[in-house]
């Protein structure tokens, strides 16, 4: 049974800067403009999926869906006929080590984490954007990913980093998104100092500012400003209280989560919870409270004591109860390609094929700020035209764009594999 379906109607929806029927204009610019026709464009918008659709891309950007007309400099070139195969947005992967991490048992390799950081570590600064890991994951139709640090002894991690998969040497496109805290069971100690330190954190932060406002009203106007400027943890605390940046929690158990989304209430962070296997159990009140989930779709397993009802069907549980769900990988990054196949697990297991789509596009674009994880008018040129069903296993990427500028798939395993097939005289391992 196919997860996508193209309507037996042609859709003729009109769009250009707003929503409704108008005649696409475009300006003289040096770059010509790029045209998909002829496309089955899943949107992840409330358009839905439009057959027979074209999507204008200039400058990086999505310029215009189903214009009426295309554009008199628009080169032949510049026209990719899609046939109507399905189009969709970048799949958006989720805390991973992407580009921190090329070999987990090489420790010159990784630069994830470091005993000593706490929530000030920016691990953006040691990103490599040329990882061989890079285009491979660019082969399960991933063109953006949020980057996590794995932190050190402190409950505090670190902060996330959103990246493209280009390849280039620009491609962080987001640093210092937030911060990233581990609430959970240990072999010493108690989560209960873990979540009392975080909430302390934050108690104290939002005391020392509410004194100093007051401070401050006190002063005349005459009065020299002797105030310290606010070191760098007390930024990102103020950050966090002002709800500009999420607060990612990974935890697991539902007492846990639920402490969380109380110290949410509290503070009026905007959170995002990780793992959350035990997320069925508080289902309501998550999606009461607005906290989205990163969950993996094939954790069913008790892993631990914080973790004993994990199930394929939790994604579907979630979504079904009205929580924002994001899928991700887990484990080695080398598998982050699979991202694709977590989706596919998840529809199998009750999630629609509409909401697993979103659960690795929009949703995470929203979770994450980015714009990106839609077909919409104004959104990064981040598309995949595939050869069928993304879900399917046999489906592969035809083509791929990020920030509207075409990208391979080929990676290194591809080099190695025609290597030690091309024919020769030399042994295989002398082939170049």
């Amino acid at each position: 049974m196919r997860l996508f379906k193209t309507p037996l109607s042609r859709v003729a929806l009109f769009l250009s800067a707003g929503i409704g029927a108008a005649t696409l204009a475009i300006a003289p610019v040096s770059a010509k403009p790029l045209a998909i026709t002829h496309a089955n464009l899943h949107t992840v918008t409330e358009q839905g999926v439009l057959a027979d659709a074209t999507v204008i891309i200039e400058d990086g950007k999505i310029l215009a869906i189903n214009p009426q007309a295309l554009p008199e400099n628009l080169s032949a070139d510049r026209i990719i006929d899609a046939g109507g195969k399905t189009l969709t947005p970048g799949f958006i992967a989720s805390f991973n080590q992407l580009g921190l991490v090329e070999v987990s048992a090489v420790g010159e390799s990784r630069d994830s984490g470091e005993k000593k950081a706490d929530m000030t570590f920016d691990p953006s600064l040691a990103f490599n954007p040329r990882s061989s890991l890079i285009p491979y994951s660019r082969k399960g139709g991933i063109t953006r990913s949020l980057v996590a640090p794995s932190g050190g002894d402190s409950i505090f991690k670190g902060q996330p980093f959103a990246v493209d998969l280009s390849g280039e040497f620009d491609s962080v496109v987001k640093s210092s998104l937030g911060v990233f805290v581990t609430i959970g069971g240990k072999a010493k100690g108690s989560r209960a100092f873990d979540l009392q330190t975080l909430w302390h954190k934050l108690e104290d932060r939002q005391k020392a500012v509410a004194k100093q406002k007051a401070k401050k009203a006190e002063k005349s106007k005459k009065e020299k400003n002797d105030d310290k400027e606010p070191k760098r943890d007390e930024l990102i605390l103020d950050a966090l209280l002002a709800g500009e940046q999420p607060l990612f929690v990974y935890a697991n158990r539902a007492s846990d989560l639920l402490q969380l989304v109380k110290l949410k209430q509290t503070f009026k962070l905007d959170l995002v919870l990780v793992g959350a296997a035990d997320a069925p159990l508080v289902a309501k009140q998550l999606a009461q409270a607005e906290v989205p989930v990163v969950i993996n779709a094939l954790r069913n397993l008790p892993e631990s004591f914080d973790s004993l009802h994990a199930s394929l069907a939790t994604p579907a549980a979630l979504a079904a109860a009205g929580v924002k769900v994001i899928l991700s990988t887990s484990g080695d990054t080398h598998n982050l390609y699979q991202l694709r196949y977590q989706a596919g697990n998840a529809v199998a297991n009750g999630l629609s094929p509409a909401q697993a789509l979103a659960s690795v596009t929009a949703n995470a674009a929203d979770a994450f700020g980015l714009d990106a994880g839609r077909i919409a008018v104004g959104q990064a040129a981040d598309l995949v035209l595939w050869s069928g069903d993304p879900f399917e296993l046999s489906t592969q990427v035809e083509k791929m764009w990020i920030s509207g500028e075409e990208v391979g798939t080929s990676s290194r395993q591809d080099a190695l594999r025609d290597r030690y097939l091309t024919k020769s005289e030399l042994p295989k391992a002398y082939v170049k």
